[in-house]
Parts: C-alpha cells; sequence; structure tokens
C-alpha cells in the first residue's frame, strides 16, 4: 500500500488525564514519501475503507450477525427487541468513584468502566473490587494512558498486562475489553489486542467532562449526541460529571431507552479480540 497507513478514532475530542483535549478525526493518515505516487481518488477510496482495513464494526452490526434464534445471557437485555445505550467512564477509579457507584446501585444501573493502572487501580483497589462486586462490567484503559499508535509493540503490551494482572487479582476476572487512549489503533495495535484477547471499544457519545464542571452542560451534551446503540463516554474523575449521571440517566429511561454495559449492548455475540467496536 506504498505506505499508507489509517488511524482509526471517533470524530470527537479526547484527552490525556491532566493535558489538554487533542482534536481527532474519524481517519487520520500518515503517508511516507513514495504515497505522492496516490491519486486522490485511491486516497478517497482507502478512507472510505478504513473500516473494513482495520476490523472495525458497529454494536449493531455485529449483534445482527448472531443467528436469529441465538438468545442472550438469561435475566440480561436483548437488545435486538430493545433501545439500548451503553454507559461507560474511563480513567478511573479515583476518589469520587464510590459516589458513582452509589447512584449506579440505587438506580439499579450497571455499567462499563474502563480503567487506568498508574495511580488508579493501583492506590484504589477496594473501588476496584466493589465495582465488580456490584455488577459492573470492568474493562482495561492501559497503564499510564500512552498513545499506543506512537510506542512500540513491547510496550504496548506492558501498557496493557500491567493492568490486565491486577484487576484480574482483584475481581477474579480478566478483562476482555479495552478502550486505546484518545481511541487511537492500527493494525499493528489490533493484532497485539487479538494476541491478548481485547475487543477495542471507542465511542459515540462524549460529554467533553474533561473540559467543564457544568453538570448542566455535562448532562445536555450526552442526551443532544445519544441515539441507539450508542457508547457514552464520561469520566468518574472530574467534578461535574457524577451529579450529572442521576439525570442523564432518568432523562435516558424518560426517552425509552435500556442503559447496559458494552457487553450487554453486543450480546448476544461476544466482543471479538482485536475487534474495533465504534457506533
Amino acid at each position: 500500500m506504498l505506505g499508507l497507513r489509517i488511524f482509526v478514532g471517533p470524530s470527537t475530542r479526547h484527552t490525556h488525564p491532566g493535558g489538554t483535549a487533542v482534536p481527532h478525526h474519524l481517519s487520520k493518515v500518515r503517508l511516507k514519501p513514495l504515497a505522492g505516487l496516490l491519486t486522490a481518488a485511491f486516497l478517497a477510496a482507502a478512507l472510505t475503507s478504513c473500516s473494513s482495513l482495520h476490523g472495525v464494526t458497529s454494536p449493531r452490526s455485529a449483534r445482527d450477525g448472531a443467528p436469529e434464534d441465538k438468545k442472550v445471557a438469561a435475566g440480561a437485555v436483548d437488545c435486538r427487541k430493545a433501545k439500548c445505550v451503553a454507559l461507560t467512564f474511563d480513567g478511573g477509579p479515583s476518589a469520587p468513584t464510590p459516589k458513582l457507584l452509589d447512584i449506579l446501585k440505587k438506580e439499579k444501573q450497571h455499567a462499563t468502566f474502563f480503567l487506568q493502572g498508574k495511580g488508579h487501580v493501583d492506590t484504589y483497589p477496594e473501588t476496584v473490587r466493589r465495582m465488580a462486586a456490584d455488577g459492573n462490567e470492568i474493562a482495561n484503559h492501559t497503564w499510564s494512558h500512552a498513545v499506543l499508535t506512537d510506542i512500540k509493540p513491547a510496550q504496548v503490551r506492558e501498557e496493557l498486562s500491567r493492568v490486565q494482572d491486577p484487576i484480574e487479582k482483584l475481581t477474579g476476572k480478566k478483562p476482555t475489553l479495552m478502550r486505546p487512549p484518545q481511541g487511537r489503533t492500527d493494525d499493528d495495535v489490533s493484532k497485539i489486542m487479538r494476541e491478548m484477547g481485547l475487543a477495542q471499544i471507542l465511542w459515540s457519545v462524549t460529554a467533553k467532562d474533561y473540559e467543564t464542571t457544568d453538570t448542566a452542560l455535562i448532562t445536555k451534551r450526552v442526551l443532544d449526541q445519544t441515539k441507539r446503540d450508542g457508547i457514552i463516554l464520561l469520566h468518574d474523575r472530574y467534578k461535574g460529571t457524577i451529579p450529572a449521571v442521576p439525570g442523564i440517566i432518568a432523562e435516558l429511561r424518560k426517552r425509552g431507552y435500556t442503559i447496559v454495559t458494552v457487553s450487554e449492548l453486543i450480546a448476544p455475540s461476544k466482543p471479538e479480540p482485536g475487534k474495533v467496536y465504534r457506533p
């Protein structure tokens, strides 16, 4: 492909914890010198086909690909029939996380938590245990929030394994989902995720709660963007986010949504290691 390399990420902005917001585009292309020989038409075609090049699928497509007679787990929501949206939180656990867990428990609601290792899992192990005990889904968000497309394969493996192992020790279950920092992944990262048994989960809704403490604004941004089969990205570490959660849950239910975990959104299919799931 003459050096063509396409990065897949959601058309949103995300940030490194403690850093500045980074703009993302649906596809980011880096070209080596020979790529100048590519015609504009070929380049456009390459961008259009990025999903197939990188094994990108939507939760709905994955779910609908399951046999019609395949059932979801007993007691689980069947998102083939229900109007579902997945609620996810990145970058924790942190000091405020137990308050969020209290809210979720009161609302009889579960979420998917993408946990960061350094300063989080290693600092709040009891919170990780409680997340799992309460029935939430635990996933991997790397050790230090390194951008995986910018580091060597051995470093990618270390970023993930340093979180996988302690989560498994704390909860008795090894994560099968991960979220690449800034939503940035490529074929090399996907290959490693496949080897490590991790599906890559992106998102369709972001409140940009890393840049505001305005609870009303966070709520509005989530509600304005939410559509069926979407994945909501929030953070359980920022001041304005947790107070917004009760209102978000209440309004989504009022609009007919069933709030689920990522795995429930994909069921009865199972998340496929290495694959990128993007609504």
